[in-house]
């Protein structure tokens, strides 16, 4: 994917969150740099060619450098990362430094979900007979 599409990636992902695209610059790196009030600022390299997938995201503010360990674990994980699936794990990482409700990823509320029934009649319980 050529630069211009990964911008217009990151212009599409600022429309539906607090985020702005305020920087973009492929000359030394392809960087893409968002700010959101109050003070909320990251970036993300993505390598050349036309490989899609991203390799860093980085914050100089030291206040959101915590927020950013989920995403950057993310990318570091398994598989590689299109720009949108890393863009959207930044933002549930800020989304306390943004003053916005903390949710949890779908993996939990699936988790919680499942748990939250009681057991069926015919489901016994550990250690308990049902004579």
């Amino acid at each position: 994917m050529d630069f211009k599409h990964l911008v217009e990636a990151a212009e599409k992902w600022c429309t539906g969150n607090p985020f702005d695209l305020i920087f973009a610059e492929e000359d030394d790196e392809r960087r893409l740099d968002f700010y959101a009030e109050p003070g909320v600022s990251f970036y993300v390299l993505c390598p050349g060619g036309t490989d899609t997938f991203l390799q860093h995201v980085w914050s100089e503010s030291e206040d959101c450098l915590p927020f950013l360990q989920m995403a950057q674990d993310y990318i570091s994980s398994c598989g590689k990362k299109t720009l949108p699936e890393v863009l959207e794990k930044v933002f549930m990482s800020f989304r306390p430094l943004l003053g916005l409700p903390d949710i949890d990823d779908d993996s939990f509320e699936h988790y919680h979900a499942d748990m939250e029934g009681e057991p069926g009649p015919d489901h016994q319980q550990m250690g308990v007979s049902q004579q």
